[in-house]
């Protein structure tokens, strides 16, 4: 009966190593590059986001990546004619880029969302507001992900 609980033990560390290994060699790398920039030309549309009616307000630095607080507008009037629909929320170096996309109608009012997102270490931050004529505009933003806030 021990020979079988040691066969049963020798069996499970190997299996384990065994899933390690495969982990190690299999996996991505830390610092592998992740979809956001497929995100955002799917997002755009083909069309190059510019610079301006985005407002991405995030602290400069975040001592917990786990929770950072994050208010973001944009300059529109909300109107039939002239407003935003789409406002998404992008992270470069998240294992995910994608963090939130909102959706929005002339009956929204304003084009504003304030929420709390989780970043995993320190990145860029890129907000992009499609409007409805198509027209997309963005934000960038560095946030620097801390321990303690002991440095970046």
């Amino acid at each position: 009966m021990r020979r079988s609980l040691e066969l049963s033990r020798r069996r499970a560390l190997t299996l384990g190593a065994g899933a390690l290994a495969a982990t190690m060699i299999g996996g991505a790398p830390a610092h592998a590059k992740n979809d956001s920039d497929e995100l955002i030309k799917k997002f755009a549309g083909g069309k190059e986001p510019v610079k301006g009616k985005v407002k991405l307000d995030l602290p400069e630095i975040a001592e917990n990546g786990n929770t950072v607080p994050m208010n973001v507008s944009v300059e529109s009037p909300m109107t039939e004619q002239s407003h935003v629909t789409d406002l998404m929320i992008v992270a470069d170096a998240n294992p995910r880029g994608g963090v939130v996309t909102f959706r929005f109608s002339p009956l929204s009012g304003v084009a504003e969302a304030n929420t709390r997102i989780r970043l995993a270490e320190t990145q860029n931050v890129i907000a992009l507001a499609k409007m409805n004529d198509g027209s997309v505009f963005m934000d960038t933003k560095l946030v620097k992900v801390t321990i303690g806030g002991c440095g970046g």
